[in-house]
């Protein structure tokens, strides 16, 4: 036997191109078509998302949830009845004791909601009364890496598809040539070298792999060999792509393997960006008053700025999925200093997104998250003095905020006790406001599932209730 046909016949392309295999994908492709999407239960109030993920873990007590409380127990170690035993990471775990850090920052109501915000978010207060603000987020993990990756995959453990590839997944593109989830990163001025992100991150895991993220570069093309080589032009690249996507074809009829057509997909969507993604880019046409929206870094190429500018941009062309990470949160210590330089870098930059969306009329269909993997520590790490103190994980409460389609603007949820250590009122877990992202986009998060060694997986696991509060 040849080791051709062998491996035609071997068990996992047998298992994928058997009946079963080959009528589920013809008929996932078919559904679409028909308006009989199964994992649609809702009528959507979103078409898009952009997921402004804050990388590190943002101090919520410094930045969105007030504890006058404690401003007269600086030093005071953090009591027993409210630690109440929980785990602490081993950074912290070998101090002699657990001083409490007030925020050195002060807070302020603002817009007719009254939302109280720090002073290092003078942006951000202009818009209290467009956000949803949750202060009751809690997560299983306590470390960064499992952490990130629950908050994207639904899994501590690394191997699941992100949420933006499900997305793809249930829902598809509405532009053919750019991918329907895109990815941009920027390092924070608060701590430049934080910690890393990795590729599988937006990866699309178990997943068909066209659906995973496409990430843009910071530096040259946004994407490698998005520029023909010398000598190279236009129809040479199409004759050559429909070539190869013959032999591709040909290979497809003889071995059955879905990642051959992955292929064919992903150069026909390369060959696209070839003329999409320069158009998308190049921000010459934007008038000085939309860059002024966004801040003085508008046009610096990589930083926080350019990148919520390109993502109004990429919303405009019905990118589904569209995830900024910026790194530099994680402050164990000289945190005063270094959340002023991240909320220099972020603060305008976020606020004007949301208003340059809303002037547009594409806030209305678009959902905005804003937050990071988990909170920090009322207690200080390391040496604490009047104007100076760390923070370390704390998974148990934490801030974030939504805005946009079918969010309740203007409102804040849930209450932490008076050490912003313990949830009070209104816990929402990971697996809630990933179900409640799902929902706002028209997709049942119970029944958005894919088949996989045996078992059917989904984003929320077998957990997850919507956040009925936020939703307008």
């Amino acid at each position: 036997m040849s080791f051709e046909l062998q491996d035609a016949l071997n068990r996992r392309t047998f298992l994928k191109t058997s009946a079963h295999g080959i009528g589920l994908s013809a008929l996932a492709s078919l559904l679409p078509r028909a308006n009989a999407n199964p994992f649609i239960n809702a009528a959507a109030k979103a078409k898009r998302v952009i997921y402004l993920f804050q990388s590190g873990a943002p101090s919520q007590m410094d930045l969105f949830d007030s504890k006058p409380a404690i401003s007269g127990k600086r030093g005071d170690d953090l009591p027993d009845s409210i630690r109440q035993g929980q785990r602490i990471t081993t950074m912290t775990s070998g101090q002699k004791t657990l001083p409490v850090a007030p925020s050195i920052f002060g807070f302020d109501r603002h817009g007719q909601s009254g939302a109280e915000l720090s002073e290092l978010l003078p942006y951000t207060r202009q818009i209290a009364d467009d956000i949803c603000l949750i202060r009751t987020m809690y997560t299983e993990a306590i470390n960064h890496d499992p952490a990130i990756t629950f908050f994207q995959t639904g899994s501590q453990l690394a191997g699941r598809p992100s949420i933006g590839s499900w997305l793809s997944y249930g829902l598809g593109s509405e532009n053919r040539d750019l991918p329907a989830y895109v990815v941009l990163t920027s390092r924070g001025t608060g701590r430049p070298n934080d910690q890393p992100l990795y590729d599988r991150l937006w990866g699309s895991g178990f997943l068909p792999t066209h659906h995973q993220g496409v990430k843009f570069r910071n530096t040259g093309d946004p994407v490698l060999y998005l520029s023909d080589p010398p000598g190279i032009n236009r129809g040479m690249r199409r004759e050559m792509l429909d070539e190869l996507g013959a032999l591709n074809r040909s290979s497809f009829a003889q071995l059955g393997d879905p990642e051959i057509n992955t292929r064919i997909r992903q150069y026909e969507m390369a060959f696209r960006m070839q003329a999409s993604v320069p158009d998308l880019v190049d921000t010459k046409d934007e008038p000085q008053s939309v860059l002024d929206l966004y801040g003085p870094e508008a046009t610096k190429k990589g930083t926080y700025a350019a990148n919520c500018l390109l993502a109004r941009r990429l919303a405009e062309r019905d990118v589904r999925f569209i995830q900024l990470f910026h790194q530099g949160w994680d402050h164990h210590s000289g945190l005063p200093r270094a959340l002023k330089g991240q909320c220099s870098d972020t603060d305008q930059p976020t606020a004007g997104l949301l208003l340059d969306l809303k002037q547009r009329g594409l806030l209305d269909d678009t959902l905005i998250v804003w937050g990071g993997e988990f909170g920090r520590t009322i207690y200080c790490q390391g040496k604490l003095t009047e104007t100076n103190y760390g923070r370390d994980h704390h998974p148990r409460c934490f801030s974030i905020w939504l805005a946009g389609a079918g969010i309740r603007p203007g409102i804040t949820i849930g209450e932490t006790d008076d050490y912003c250590y313990n949830i009070v009122k209104d816990p929402i877990h990971v697996h809630d406001l990933n179900a409640t992202i799902l929902h706002l986009l028209g997709i049942d998060h119970e029944r958005l599932t894919y088949r996989f060694q045996g078992r059917q997986y989904r984003l929320t696991d077998v957990h997850g209730e919507l956040v009925q509060a936020a939703m307008a």
